[in-house]
């Protein structure tokens, strides 16, 4: 089954993206995900986007992990489905409302002779609720709570930015610590559906530096709903200023929190390649 594609990233988050009416068969979106997804034998990224029309908003977006599960929500790629859908005039809009399982996000386009260049999108407000996010807790808010691993403990804090992040503050990150204990936390009992792993370090008030390990999808470059948690957790322990700048492995983006508590995320978009997918459903 041929299969029309692009690949984008955002920050080092890497999507393939395709049309619903190219691929009209949801039933086959986790198991198209899983192949597309795989680096080895398929296109390779963090993540699929099947962009659809919507009824309440402009698009529609699904998105779905590597492993075929579905998210409700992908920060990093919403500016790359944004930059799909701009750059292909599927509208000439540069402010969009994109539906998701997490609700409708406003978006806006910043283009550059004609094709979108940075994207910022409006991330809503952190959810402190345990009950909405989820995660077992008996506080009204998961902040500063303790969990051991390896025989250490991790001081952490669980919010919900449309899908569940926990932020874990340590004096400094190495990629061994994310790859070893970001799955452990991601699948412990605290977090009934998972829980994505975020573990940062406050440089000053103003910059940040972020490693996530994605529930879903393991450890990527840079997670749009991840450091978009961590600088709201950070600005709600008053670690940080209101702008501050994320350095992820993947790239720089710039997170803004308003006085009414939403957060803006702003970064680049940039396509990769395009192509036809051969997908084999056998």
């Amino acid at each position: 089954m041929d299969i029309l594609f692009q690949k984008l990233q955002g920050a080092g988050n890497d999507f393939v993206i395709i049309k619903y009416e190219d691929f009209p068969h949801e039933e086959l979106f986790p198991k198209l995900a899983q192949s597309a997804c795989h680096r080895n034998f398929g296109i390779g990224a963090d993540g699929l986007m099947v962009v659809k029309k919507s009824e309440v908003a402009d698009f529609f977006m699904y998105y779905f992990n590597s492993d075929g599960s579905v998210a409700k929500m992908c920060g990093n790629g919403l500016r790359c489905f944004s930059k799909y859908i701009f750059d292909n005039k599927l509208t000439a809009k540069s402010n969009l409302a994109i539906e998701t399982l997490a609700g409708t996000l406003d978006v806006e386009i910043i283009e550059d002779n004609g094709k979108a260049y940075n994207v910022k999108v409006n991330m809503g407000k952190m959810i402190f609720d345990p009950k909405e996010i989820p995660v077992v807790c008996d506080q009204e808010e998961c902040i500063k709570q303790s969990i051991e691993v390896g025989g250490l403990t991790y001081e952490f804090s669980t919010v919900l930015m449309g899908v569940p992040h926990t932020v874990i503050f340590l004096d400094e990150l190495d990629l061994d610590t994310v790859k070893s204990i970001g799955p452990i936390i991601e699948g412990n009992e605290l977090f009934p559906e998972n829980t994505n792993v975020n573990f940062a370090k406050i440089v000053n008030r103003k910059q940040i530096e972020v490693k996530t390990w994605e529930r879903g999808a393991g450890y990527t470059l840079a997670c749009g709903t991840g450091v978009t948690s961590v600088c709201g957790v950070a600005k709600y322990l008053d670690l940080v200023d209101n702008e501050v700048e994320v350095i992820t492995d993947g790239g720089k983006l710039t997170i803004t929190i308003m006085d009414n508590q939403e957060i803006y995320m702003e970064g680049p978009a940039r396509e990769i390649c395009k192509g036809v997918y051969f997908f084999n459903n056998n």
